[in-house]
């Protein structure tokens, strides 16, 4: 129960940890309680934004992260059959952003990074530690924790922040109602070696795919291809996970005489959700703790990247004196833009690859490509599905 004026942490991921090394730059005591013994490498998000990359230069992580992973200064939507693409550059928000381009790069990549930073300067991290119980009155936060095969501890502190995903402990002790929808289709994400770039012409490292009645897409990564693919008519789910209907999807791609080796394969259901208040008293919810979208356009983590610096901007001045109500601005300046400009644009992105028929595909490619052949409509359209245009809202909220 000691240093009860410290923020504790619930989750050591990309969010969470950001939070803690932004507190540690402060010289606010801090506690991260992670349930997992270790950081996980299983496949999760890969894209980083340009703002993001921005935002992670301040704490002098970007480099290195952008060292481990692959520059992308382009990415497409595109028909699979005759290969017809639109192609937005970067380079036209050169002017509002230090990174111009898209990073394809391990979530986990940058975690371990930001981990080894907080942990050098004798951050407080608990890994195996899952939490169990939040208690809160006027003054502190309670957390009661729990190792593998240990007691339970209580974790005292001023402040909560709950950054522990999409089924978090966190919100689920406090009753914030997560309302939504979850879509109706899996996705299956299968990682090859298989050098797509040389049987696609004009490929992107970022490329969403229309097939004949269906669709998938390729991100690239330094070291393997992600695609993401879904059952076809009506495959069922344990089907379309089988080898088989997986090679079979990878042929119809990119045929090969010697086959794709597949790496790894997840299947993923899809949610769109978010709670109504960030905050309860001195508990505050940030990334997929307080809202989950659809991955098309890669907006998730970097959400939640972005919720962790305004966040702890908002508690540094309320440490430093402000008004507790001042928390209310972080809700006010997150919510409507994870709202409008990550949730609902994630799902118009879902939709439109969705989309099954030819004519209205084809109205869709004529219209994104007069959009980014335009320097003045590509320049918007980019500024928003970068999350600049989000954040300068977010920024002149009050």
């Amino acid at each position: 129960m000691e240093q009860a004026n410290r923020v504790i942490i619930v989750g050591a991921g990309p969010v969470g940890l950001t939070a803690a090394l932004l507190l540690q730059r402060r010289g606010i005591p801090f506690v991260v309680l992670e349930a997992n013994a270790d950081l996980p490498d299983d496949l999760r998000a890969s894209t980083f934004h340009p703002p993001t990359l921005d935002m992670l230069a301040t704490l002098g992580v970007a480099a290195p992260l952008i060292a481990e992973g692959l520059v992308s200064p382009t990415w497409q939507i595109r028909l699979h059959a005759t290969g017809e693409r639109a192609l937005f550059d970067l380079a036209v928000i050169a002017d509002s952003t230090d990174h111009p381009y898209r990073l394809q790069c391990e979530q986990s990549k940058l975690c371990r990074i930001l981990l080894d930073r907080i942990v050098t300067d004798g951050g407080d991290v608990r890994m195996g530690f899952a939490a169990e119980a939040v208690e809160q009155d006027t003054d502190r936060v309670t957390v009661t924790a729990r190792s593998a095969g240990g007691e339970p501890e209580r974790f005292a502190g001023t402040f909560l922040i709950g950054a522990d995903g999409s089924r978090s402990a966190i919100r689920r002790a406090l009753g914030f109602a997560f309302e939504g929808k979850t879509y109706p289709e899996t996705t299956i994400l299968a990682t090859t070696h298989f050098p797509f770039e040389e049987h696609l012409p004009g490929l992107s490292n970022v490329n969403y795919v229309w097939k004949e009645g269906g669709t998938f897409s390729l991100l690239r990564l330094p070291s393997v291809w992600r695609c993401s693919l879904y059952p076809d008519g009506e495959e069922t789910i344990e089907q379309a996970l089988e080898p088989t209907s997986i090679a079979r999807k990878l042929q119809e791609i990119a045929p090969s005489p010697d086959g794709h080796k597949v790496e790894e394969v997840r299947p993923y259901r899809i949610h769109m959700r978010i709670v109504d208040d960030y905050r309860a008293g001195r508990v505050l919810l940030a990334g997929d703790a307080a809202h989950v979208n659809s991955p098309s356009g890669g907006m998730g983590m970097n959400g939640g990247i972005h919720d962790a610096f305004e966040l702890v901007a908002t508690l540094t001045e309320v440490l430093d004196g402000a008004p507790l109500d001042l928390l209310d601005r972080y809700t006010r300046r997150r919510r409507p833009i994870a709202e409008a400009e990550i949730l609902t644009q994630a799902d118009r992105n879902r939709a439109r690859m969705q989309e099954r028929d030819p004519a209205r595909r084809r109205e869709m490619l004529t219209t994104l490509q007069r959009t980014a052949d335009d320097p003045v409509a590509a320049r918007e359209h980019l500024l928003r599905s970068s999350m600049i245009a989000g954040l300068r809202r977010a920024a002149a909220i009050a």
